[in-house]
């Protein structure tokens, strides 16, 4: 290289030349009114001299030892290789509490699950993920807090009614819920509006005002557990908060209307019912009396009819026996039958005297009117 090149620090002349020229003013500057330029080696020696105060060694000038010298001593590398085990022991022993589980990771891939209590994962090999399982989170539906999240749902009878419920769940598998869901809270949620809206298009909208939240809230707990199964995530439901089923408040006094004028008709159909089934039951009472008066009445027709016709029989062969006693019999008994009821004297053809003849008269006690006439007194 030529005398008069500028060098690779950009100075003029050598390097001895330009720290002569800067020695007498104490740090002033040279002759071209430039800053000159610290060489490297004495940057390199102040750096080792600082290096070795602070690993235990002296501080020596420029002349000093290098680092590979003796400058360093046992006690600043024994220091130094202490400090360092600290250091990785602190970022490999971990704490887990009870309500937690921790995934570790070995070389970023799923290596294990650690249980409560003091956990082992060497750095930088293994590191881990702390996860509350235990802790129950509550992710809130129908709340009207963005725009898609309204909670207004139609039912199968073309109503819409106002959902609000909360779902309450937890985590079971800690390194399905890291690795399987992007956003857990967004998932469930997803996933509890969208088997609600299902359960409440199969839902009348009555049904679902008065008695069947109960049931609403057990066929959404198992179907929105169903779902999240299916994606793996590792979380359990636990319950359904069924806060609000309400119709939307733009029509909720014509709903209100509706409501009434559905109670006073079911009322009404209660009351008609009542009435039909009364007045039923006495028809069918009715009918069945008269249906066992007439069987009553065809049975003693038929018994009377062949008792007549037995007596006949019977009566005939008497007659067939002896003609004249039996016509004589027949007379008397139909006589005694005929007159029997009436209050009549009979008067043989005989006179007052007791002579033959169709003339006189025969004295008569009327006894059976003396009897009434006692009787009524």
């Amino acid at each position: 290289m030529s005398g008069n090149s500028g060098g690779p620090w950009g100075g003029g002349g050598n390097r001895g030349g330009n720290r002569g020229s800067s020695g007498g003013g104490g740090g002033g500057r040279g002759g071209d009114g430039q800053q000159p330029i610290p060489e490297i080696d004495e940057i390199v020696k102040k750096g080792q001299e600082q290096l070795r105060v602070l690993m235990g060694g002296g501080g020596g000038g420029k002349g000093g030892r290098g680092m590979g010298g003796p400058g360093f001593s046992k006690r600043g590398v024994l220091l130094g290789l202490v400090a360092l085990v600290v250091m990785w022991a602190f970022a490999s022993f971990y704490t887990v509490r009870p309500e937690e589980r921790s995934v570790e990771l070995l070389f970023g891939q799923y290596y294990r699950t650690g249980n409560p209590g003091l956990n082992f994962a060497p750095w930088p090999v293994v590191s881990h993920e702390v996860v509350q399982v235990t802790t129950e989170r509550v992710t809130e539906v129908g709340t009207g807090r963005s725009q898609l999240d309204t909670g207004l749902m139609l039912t199968r009878d073309e109503a819409v009614v106002d959902i609000e419920f909360q779902m309450v769940w937890n985590v079971t598998d800690p390194a399905r819920f890291l690795f399987n869901l992007a956003d857990p809270r967004e998932t469930v949620r997803a996933a509890s509006e969208s088997a609600m809206r299902d359960i409440i298009a199969r839902s009348e909208l009555s049904p679902i005002l008065n008695r069947d939240r109960g049931a609403i809230a057990a066929d959404l707990r198992a179907a929105v557990q169903e779902l999240l199964d299916s994606y793996d995530s590792g979380i359990s439901v636990i319950r359904v908060n069924f806060d609000k089923a309400d119709p939307p408040e733009q029509v909720i006094n014509a709903f209100r209307d509706v409501q009434t004028a559905r109670q006073e008709r079911d009322r009404l159909e209660r009351e008609a019912d009542a009435y039909a089934n009364r007045v039923l039951a006495q028809a069918r009472g009715q009918a069945a009396q008269l249906m066992e008066e007439s069987e009553a009445y065809r049975a003693e027709v038929i018994n009377n009819a062949q008792g007549e016709a037995a007596r006949f029989v019977s009566v005939y062969s008497e007659y067939v026996n002896a003609p004249e006693v039996t016509r004589r019999r027949m007379y008397l008994e139909t006589m005694e039958r005929v007159l029997g009821d009436m209050n009549l004297t009979i008067l043989d053809n005989v006179t007052a005297t007791g002579e033959g003849g169709s003339s006189g008269v025969l004295p008569f006690l009327p006894l059976d009117q003396l009897q009434r006439q006692r009787s009524a007194n």
